[in-house]
């Protein structure tokens, strides 16, 4: 069984003297996935990705990343996810196929990309721009005003949520939230992008439908998506494809996420902080006004 943690035991160096410790990391392993598809009685496997990620929810990690990639359209497409055993002994636990249901066509053109994806990089290899820009099968639905008082505190509700970040503070986290800031989803990864598809897969688990909605809810109008560290392109693409009309960053966006925010109605918001953000999508207006 693969774990989210790693024990290890390190040397600490504090004020020049010098002692054993023990200490625990996050733990980084790539995940190969492989599909299958075609029909019942002639089934083909095609190898399609590998991933650094960490260890634990695995299907909801495949899941959102072939919707989020176009691949699937609807989580009904994907019959189900699981751990391949005929693998050698170490590969045990890293290796998933996703059967795809026998109605569903590939086209390789969907998945341009030279399919190795670092844990700090979701877009290595593609081949062009327009390869980048996946096709998104729902148009956003603006979020409206921004209540400040509400998103300057989701920084803090996602920090208390991150359990692996407390004993490790390695990895990244993705945390939805509804209009009024109450915490929906968390999951936490090596891989920023990684913990943005195992949220979105989780959705599509939860929804049951081609709808990507959480427990109770209908829509996803009013979701708040906060992730860690920079908001880069393949974010924004992945809040798009799931109809994700905000999406939030404790540090930087990159112009093409600016770009792509603006051209799909994202709300895109950068160093969220307790008392202050930067607005780079989506509107502000007058005296102060955040619209």
């Amino acid at each position: 069984m693969r774990t989210p943690v790693t024990p290890i035991q390190i040397s600490r160096v504090d004020q020049g003297k010098v002692s054993e410790v023990d200490d625990i990391l996050v733990t980084e392993e790539p995940l190969e996935i492989r599909l299958g598809h075609g029909p019942l009685d002639h089934r083909k496997e095609v190898p399609l990705s590998v991933t650094m990620r960490t260890p634990g929810h695995d299907a909801e990690l495949v899941l959102g990343f072939l919707f989020t990639e176009g691949i699937i359209t609807d989580p009904a497409q994907v019959v189900r996810v699981e751990h391949c055993e005929n693998v050698k002994k170490e590969e045990r636990g890293n290796v998933v196929r996703a059967e795809l249901h026998p109605s569903v066509e590939l086209d390789p053109a969907k998945w341009q990309r030279n399919f190795y994806t670092s844990s700090s990089c979701g877009v290595c290899g593609k081949t062009s721009i327009d390869a980048v820009r996946t096709q998104c099968a729902r148009e956003i639905t603006p979020f409206g005003p921004i209540d400040a008082e509400v998103i300057t505190t989701l920084p803090g509700r996602m920090r208390e949520a991150q359990t692996v970040f407390k004993h490790t503070g390695g990895n990244h986290a993705a945390a939805l939230f509804d209009g009024e800031g109450k915490l929906l989803l968390l999951r936490e990864d090596v891989g920023r992008h990684n913990a943005v598809d195992k949220v979105i897969g989780a959705l599509l688990t939860s929804g049951g439908t081609n709808s990507v909605t959480a427990p109770g809810q209908r829509t996803t109008d009013n979701y708040q998506l906060l992730v860690s560290g920079r908001a880069g392109f393949e974010l924004v693409q992945k809040c798009l494809m799931a109809g994700i009309p905000l999406m939030a960053a404790v540090g930087a966006p990159s112009s093409l996420a600016v770009q792509l925010a603006k051209e799909g109605g994202l709300t895109l918001i950068g160093f969220l902080q307790r008392d202050r953000f930067n607005l780079y999508a989506g509107g502000a207006g007058a005296e102060g006004q955040v619209a």
